[in-house]
């Protein structure tokens, strides 16, 4: 070691390398040595990056770290939100999701000329980096890329870009194209041809008023606690199948053994229909998802009750939340500042709280640990390979 070299320490919450003395560094892990000069020493934790996008491929910000020090990332990242709150809890060691996992993904694609790109962004730009490999997509998902450039290059017009949505549904491969109003005679056999050739599940477009599916050959479903959920087109998903099983695992861990349950921001059903012994309140703003949910609760003959609500606007009141035995709570990114504010002052002895942002849901938790509960502990989950991104799933108590 070098008198000049300082060491890195930690890895911040988007990803620079910290060293010591407080200074930042990108593409550093802790271990690792920075000389004056800003020349990097690599340490135990520091790997070389399998993809020749990284870094500048916004889908990925950790590649050069080892699955040991992404996993302590994703630790400290849940550790350092609850002790800004004036929290702590047992943070069990995160369960990881393996490369080329991803089962949906947004990614954008433009036509140049003869020219089509398809890819994620640049990080913190709107440049396009076009995909010439994905060690996080399914290969599925990623074998899609090149006839999806072909298609592109007849169907898109010149300098304009559109969101495509990929996933896997019980069917097979799912694509929605955002952006675009393909018309004609000749549009229409190109889209079906490709559809044909690729033995995709659904082909959609939303020109801006909602998802019409132009290829649909039997409705397209994705099974869910071992129930077929009708998808609709662009519907969220747990990212991954391992991450999707870490959170059910840990909700089951929870609050399996209650009779009566409420799942709130309750989705396609991935927890509603996990919790197969129980009676449960689903509630859910998307009415497509909802509508969804109570198809497949009423054929498979399920104790579930779908209730299309708002649970920012119109959160179950403290006085409803006392009838259950156990909540699940799944709120997007935002957090539930509303429904925790009833569910602060309710009854309801067992909560699991499932999260993909640390530091909403550390705010949340303050107001439930302030109005009785127990946290008792937190799963974290890296279901997005390489990212700074966490999800969770906690338990707290009366």
């Amino acid at each position: 070691m070098s008198v000049s070299e300082v060491e890195v320490v930690r890895v911040a919450a988007r990803g620079d390398g910290v060293t010591s003395d407080g200074r930042h560094f990108p593409l550093t892990a802790p271990g690792d040595w920075v000389g004056e000069d800003g020349a990097v020493r690599p340490g135990p934790h520091h790997q070389t990056p399998p993809c020749r996008h990284f870094p500048g491929c916004g889908g990925c910000q950790l590649q050069h770290l080892d699955d040991e020090m992404w996993s302590h990332f994703l630790a400290e990242r849940v550790r350092t939100a609850l002790a800004a709150q004036g929290l702590e809890t047992e943070i069990r060691t995160p369960l990881l999701s393996p490369p080329r996992t991803r089962r949906r993904a947004t990614l954008h694609a433009e036509r140049r000329g003869k020219q089509v790109r398809i890819g994620f962004t640049e990080a913190g730009s709107h440049k396009l980096i076009d995909l010439a490999e994905c060690h996080v997509l399914a290969p599925e998902l990623f074998a899609l890329l090149a006839p999806l450039r072909r298609l592109f290059a007849t169907l898109l017009p010149d300098a304009r870009r559109v969101n495509v949505h990929l996933a896997l549904s019980d069917q097979g491969r799912d694509v929605l194209v955002e952006g675009i109003d393909p018309e004609g005679l000749a549009a229409a056999e190109a889209i079906t041809a490709f559809a044909q050739t690729e033995k995709l599940a659904r082909f959609a477009i939303d020109e801006g008023f909602g998802p019409t599916a132009r290829w649909e050959p039997v409705p397209v479903t994705i099974t869910l606690g071992g129930i077929a959920v009708p998808l609709p087109s662009g519907s969220f998903l747990q990212a991954t199948p391992e991450g999707e099983a870490a959170l059910v695992a840990a909700v089951r861990e929870i609050a399996g053994g209650a009779g009566a349950v409420a799942d709130l921001f309750a989705g396609l059903g991935t927890f509603t229909f996990a919790l197969n012994q129980a009676r449960v309140y689903a509630g859910e703003a998307a009415r497509d998802a909802i509508l969804s949910l109570k198809a497949a609760g009423g054929a498979a003959g399920r104790q579930v009750f779908g209730d299309h609500r708002d649970l920012f606007r119109r959160p179950l009141a403290t006085a409803e939340l006392d009838r259950f035995d156990a909540v699940v709570l799944d709120p997007p990114r935002a957090g539930a500042r509303e429904q925790v504010g009833e569910l602060a002052g309710s009854k309801a002895p067992i909560l699991a709280y499932v999260s993909c942002n640390p530091s909403t849901f550390a705010r949340d938790a303050e107001v439930l640990c302030k109005g009785g509960y127990r946290l008792e502990w937190v799963q974290p989950v890296g279901q997005f390979r390489w990212s700074t991104h966490v999800e969770l799933a906690a338990k707290f108590t009366r």
